[in-house]
């Protein structure tokens, strides 16, 4: 019985052995200069290409200045929720008192302000409409955390046939 342990633990050293040499392998044959596509920003970097534009000096000031005035301890226990109705044009139409504001950058994208960090959230959005009883016009959305800004959600949204189009949306930010 004990030697089928001791073949058993020979085995298995030797295939921790391979498994160890053939990831050092495959981490050599990578490029090490690369830096990860999320730190780096294309220089020319078209709407819609699925990369977020460049956070500047003054929207990373504003950021900060919203993450020190703070929301209200009720409003980011778990289990409520942010939310916000931003026209095609970027601009705040109603929302949860978290919302700071919103900005469009460019054909379809847009970043929404909060006053907490939401970097860990849940984000879900949807094209609505901004106007009560209209059906919203049809076209597709996608959510994810802003560039370097914790307290902030990039949106960018599409027309129907996929190309970049300003639509208005509605976001929730689940606590």
């Amino acid at each position: 019985m004990t030697t089928l342990f001791r073949r058993k633990a020979v085995a298995v050293a030797f295939a921790a052995l391979a498994l160890t040499l053939a990831g050092g392998g495959i981490a050599v044959a990578q490029p090490a200069a690369q830096a990860p596509a999320e730190v780096v920003q294309p220089a020319a970097r078209q709407p819609g290409s699925g990369s977020q534009p460049a956070v500047t000096p003054a929207e990373a000031r504003k950021a900060k200045a919203a993450l020190a005035q703070g929301p209200s301890a009720q409003a980011t226990a778990p289990g409520t929720v942010a939310s916000a109705v931003v026209t095609n044009g970027g601009t705040v139409l109603r929302g949860s008192p978290e919302v700071v504001s919103a900005t469009r950058y460019g054909p379809g994208e847009y970043q929404v302000l909060f006053n907490y960090n939401v970097s860990l959230k849940a984000f879900h959005a949807t094209i609505g409409t901004t106007d009560p009883y209209n059906v919203p016009p049809g076209g597709e959305v996608s959510v994810a955390p802003r560039l370097q800004t914790p307290n902030a959600v990039f949106v960018q949204t599409r027309n129907s046939s996929g190309s970049v189009a300003d639509r208005p949306f509605h976001l929730v930010v689940a606590n």
